[in-house]
């Protein structure tokens, strides 16, 4: 399976997983922070960013796609690493921590803990995203020159799309458009919660302004998942890297350093 990723640091290693519609750029502002603690490598999810599409097409269920990411580690030779998701990605960090094949686990606002009418909110919401990226590539570039316009495009997913720079509304836009596997994704999601038990580190971390998988899923996670460490991100969204960098690597550094935050 061929992986696009990024790799910096030294250290330990820490893997890095991207969202639905996202690719391994969601973690550039807090890539170097934790590259100088670990070596980090940040992944395009098959069928995502640069990543293909599997030859045997997209995962059916999270089961599959889990399977996928776990052979990409074996490929790298990484055994054990820690891992970190957000969303999407989130939700497979905690299932690769229940497969006890991760150190340890930081998942922020992991999918798996929604109602029904939740994840068709989550869904509903992402895919008018989606569309609206179907403009021509120089109209958004010309657009996205606009704070206001950023605002308004990325206020639903960041709790400070002012702190996005043209360049990478323009970037994650495309990227929401062009991922291939958004669709199964999406699919797979209606048949999908977390039902597990892991028995190494893990922390969930929920930007309290997150309006895609909403703030109060954080409860449920709190009650599904009593051992681990649960962390509140105030003014966050629902990619708190770019909200809130230093606040999102400070979590996962201690989950990884076996602190709590």
């Amino acid at each position: 399976m061929t992986v696009v990723y990024e790799r910096r640091g030294t250290g330990e290693p820490l893997v890095l997983l991207h969202g639905i519609g996202h690719h391994w750029q969601a973690w550039l502002p807090v890539l170097d922070l934790l590259a100088e603690s670990h070596d980090v490598i940040a992944i395009d999810l098959p069928g995502f960013g640069e990543s293909p599409m599997p030859v045997d097409g997209p995962p059916r269920d999270m089961a599959k796609a889990v399977d996928g990411v776990a052979a990409f580690l074996g490929e790298l030779g990484l055994d054990r690493p820690h891992v970190a998701g957000n969303s999407l990605g989130g939700a497979m960090a905690l299932e690769l921590a229940n497969a006890g094949l991760v150190a340890s686990a930081t998942a922020l606002s992991p999918a798996g803990f929604w109602t029904p009418r939740e994840l068709r909110w989550a869904v509903g919401l992402l895919t008018a995203h989606r569309w609206g990226t179907r403009i021509p590539q120089p109209v958004m570039r010309r657009m996205f020159r606009y704070g206001a316009v950023r605002a308004m495009c990325f206020g639903m997913i960041c709790a400070r799309p002012n702190r996005l720079t043209a360049e990478v509304a323009l970037s994650d836009a495309l990227a929401l458009r062009d991922g291939l596997a958004f669709p199964a994704a999406a699919r797979a999601g209606r048949a999908y919660a977390y039902r597990g038990t892991p028995a190494v580190p893990v922390t969930i971390a929920w930007g309290t302004r997150d309006r895609v998988l909403l703030y109060r899923q954080a409860a449920r996670a709190r009650e599904a998942l009593p051992g681990a460490h649960h962390v509140d991100l105030p003014g966050c969204g629902h990619v708190p890297m770019s909200d809130d960098p230093a606040l999102v690597a400070s979590v996962i550094l201690a989950t990884t350093r076996g602190n709590r935050h």
